[in-house]
């Protein structure tokens, strides 16, 4: 499994929420953007195509790409087309539906989705949430996160980008886990 995101708090985040959904540490290479080194959301954008032919060069295996990339302005939409672009730049096929991709565009950012899952109502217009001092504080949101997914729905009103990313993880993962560990 690659987890190919922009920070931190991304890496913190997916890490504990494999982990709680049974994977090993050992199944993980990340690929996370160079503090300080340009837009994160640039290099996850120009690595996607590269990382998608790494997961299609590997053919029957059971591997799986995670990409996790904030929204910001953009929004999921624009930010998956920009994913796509990328991979048609490259003469890439983009991922489809017997790719193992699973792609969560948090919007605004990360922070919303942490807010939310400490039990705030959230607006995801707007990047008014605050960042955690370390990025491993957000256990406990992600394991609300896990809770929800066994209870398999998400506490309403949900952000539309967790319930997109929800739904990506479902059509990779169909059967992950079954009952306890499925993402709602």
């Amino acid at each position: 499994m690659v987890l190919l995101c922009e920070d931190k708090q991304h890496r913190a985040f997916v890490t504990r929420l494999i982990h709680r959904l049974g994977w090993k540490p050992r199944d993980l290479r990340i690929e996370q953007s160079p503090t300080g080194r340009g837009s994160a959301e640039h290099y996850v954008r120009n690595r996607f195509p590269r990382e998608l032919q790494w997961l299609r060069s590997k053919g029957g295996e059971r591997v799986y790409l995670i990409v996790m990339v904030d929204g910001d302005a953009a929004g999921v939409s624009k930010r998956k087309a920009s994913l796509s672009a990328a991979c048609h730049q490259l003469g890439v096929p983009p991922p489809g539906d017997a790719d193992n991709v699973v792609i969560c565009v948090p919007s605004w950012n990360i922070e919303t989705w942490l807010a939310y899952l400490e039990g705030k109502t959230v607006d995801e217009t707007h990047a008014q949430y605050p960042k955690m001092d370390r990025p491993r504080n957000c256990q406990p949101m992600v394991d609300q996160l896990v809770e929800m997914c066994r209870d398999r729905a998400l506490r309403k009103p949900a952000p539309a980008s967790l319930e997109e990313a929800c739904t990506s993880y479902r059509r990779v993962f169909p059967s992950r886990g079954s009952g306890s560990t499925h993402l709602a």
